[in-house]
């Protein structure tokens, strides 16, 4: 099931966060999506800071179509691509969240990127039904 609040959709599953950060990836390429950034939260935590937490990645996902078309539009979409995708453990499964691209359309006056954003949601959100 996903669950939505202001800035993002989430869906909880069985099982590692390794295996949720696969599922996800082959479900956001299937919708045509990429990854092009990746953040080892945890990883980065404790080479800074020390600091021992559960596995956080943030995923930058990006659909270059739809990336274009916002930008085209507005150069400054820029500044809220790529929708991140986070995936960490929590209780004994695993979070994957996704940014709310409509978040896109409240920032800008151009029904453009209304129509760009509500096209990346239901591809996103298709991404994580599709999740094995």
């Amino acid at each position: 099931m996903i669950e939505t609040h202001g800035y993002g959709m989430t869906r909880r599953v069985e099982g590692s966060a390794a295996d949720a950060e696969l599922a996800i990836r082959s479900a956001l390429a299937d919708e045509g999506f990429g990854i092009l950034s990746e953040i080892d939260v945890a990883a980065t935590f404790k080479a800074k800071l020390d600091l021992d937490r559960g596995p956080y990645k943030i995923l930058g996902a990006c659909n270059p179509n739809l990336a274009s078309r916002a930008l085209d539009v507005d150069e400054e979409m820029g500044l809220l691509l790529p929708c991140n995708v986070v995936v960490y453990e929590s209780g004994g499964g695993t979070v994957v969240s996704i940014l709310e691209p409509e978040v896109m359309s409240t920032i800008t006056d151009a029904a453009e990127v209304a129509d760009i954003a509500a096209e990346a949601k239901e591809r996103l959100r298709r991404a994580l039904e599709a999740m094995a």
